[in-house]
C-alpha cells in the first residue's frame, strides 16, 4: 500500500502524543501571553534586562516571543497529528484488503 510508513500502534501513539502536545503547548503559550510570573525562569533574560532603568516592556516582549514559539511548536504537533491520523486510516484500509 502506497504511503504507509507507520504501523497501527505507532500511528495511534503519534495521535495521542500530538493531542497531548497541542493541549500542553497551547496552555503554556496562553500563560506566556498573559505574562505569568511563575514562568519568569523560562524567559531568556539577560543581566541588562533586569536593571531598574529598563521598563518592563522589554521583559513583556520576551514573554511574547516565548509564547509565539509555543504556538509554533503546537502547530507542528497538529501537523504530526494529522500525519498520524492519515497513517491510521491507511492501516485500517490495509486490514480490509484481500490479497489474491
Amino acid at each position: 500500500m502506497r504511503g504507509l510508513i507507520c504501523g497501527p500502534k505507532l500511528a495511534a501513539c503519534g495521535v495521542l502524543l500530538s493531542v497531548w502536545g497541542v493541549i500542553m503547548l497551547a496552555v503554556l503559550g496562553i500563560c506566556f501571553i498573559t505574562h505569568s510570573a511563575v514562568l519568569i525562569e523560562d524567559v531568556p533574560l539577560r543581566e541588562e534586562d533586569t536593571q531598574d532603568t529598563n521598563p518592563p516592556q522589554k521583559i513583556y516582549e520576551l514573554y511574547d516571543k516565548v509564547a509565539v514559539n509555543c504556538f509554533i511548536a503546537a502547530a507542528v504537533y497538529v501537523v504530526l497529528g494529522i500525519f498520524s491520523c492519515c497513517q491510521m486510516t491507511l492501516n485500517r484500509q490495509k486490514a480490509y484488503m484481500v490479497h489474491l
